[in-house]
């Protein structure tokens, strides 16, 4: 059995949320649920550990509360994993260390910025484009519409654009919004999208965007510039968690950097846009990706 250290300190919550989570096997396993990664044996050969550290891990987060075993089989009876609220509130956690390391382990020690040319060979720009191959995992982000949407649409391809912010008044940006690179052209980028959708449903593609705005901020947004498609809010962090997304800070709120992902029906990413540096030659580069695809 892991063995467990008393901290000493009863009333610091960072000692006592370490006692729970301070091994570092129990954050990865922790990333890996969130990534839809939930059985034994898949979470064994994702970690690389031994089945006997894995078994006392995994019971130690279900004694914490922070997963919950789950039947997904009768016989013989097998487990799964899954994150509870309380596991779903580390997601924050996770992205936090994983801006860090962005910055001070794979960068340079400078704030990462939204986007830009220098991101291209970058290791997070690496990371990113892993993602093509990968599926996305089943989970529902509520929409600006208040219904929650699975950001995979129900058709041929989806286009999934994430972006850092838009809002229906330009006193509700962030102050100093247009002086952060990449920030700016959240507008422009749904806008095309809506005078664009014709293009990309006769192409067999759904169009989503997600950030991680509230979802009563996307639909003033989405009521005043008359977007015809749903616009998911990742506030809490899911699937940016998911899928390791890249993400900045503003104004107190993280904030999804400008990607886009080309997905097909069974939820493989068959594309990654990043970093975008013009907003309307990758909307068009996402089009001629679905065309291709759609053809092959």
């Amino acid at each position: 059995m892991a063995r467990r250290t008393d901290l000493g300190d009863a009333n610091c919550a960072i000692a006592q949320a370490l006692d729970v989570v301070g091994d570092w096997w129990t954050l990865l396993i922790v990333r890996d649920c969130a990534r839809g990664v939930h059985r034994f044996d898949e979470l064994q050969r994702e970690l690389g550990m031994s089945r006997k550290v894995l078994t006392e891990r995994l019971k130690l987060l279900v004694d914490a509360g922070v997963l919950a075993r789950e039947p997904y089989q009768e016989r013989p009876v097998r487990h799964e994993y899954r994150l509870t609220p309380r596991g779903r509130a580390l997601l924050p956690v996770l992205v936090a260390l994983q801006d860090w390391g962005d910055a001070w382990i794979l960068g340079d020690g400078e704030p990462p910025v939204t986007t830009a040319t220098a991101a291209e060979g970058s290791r997070e720009a690496g990371r990113v484009h892993d993602l093509i191959g990968t599926r996305v995992p089943r989970l529902t982000l509520p929409g600006a519409d208040g219904v929650a949407h699975d950001p995979v649409a129900d058709a041929a391809f989806t286009v999934l654009y994430c972006f850092p912010g838009a809002y229906a008044r330009p006193e509700s940006y962030p102050p100093g919004w247009a002086d952060i690179p990449g920030a700016p052209g959240c507008t422009l980028e749904s806008c095309t999208y809506r005078d664009r959708l014709a293009e990309f449903t006769a192409a067999g593609a759904a169009v989503h965007g997600v950030s991680g705005q509230r979802p009563d901020e996307q639909r003033a947004f989405a009521t005043k510039e008359r977007l015809r498609f749903p616009l998911l809010s990742d506030a809490d962090l899911t699937l940016t968690a998911a899928l390791r997304l890249p993400t900045f800070r503003a104004a107190g709120t993280t904030r999804l950097k400008r990607l886009t992902l080309v997905i097909d029906a069974d939820r493989v990413i068959r594309e990654v846009l990043y970093p975008i540096t013009d907003i309307t030659q990758s909307i068009d580069t996402a089009l001629t990706t679905v065309l291709t695809h759609g053809r092959a």
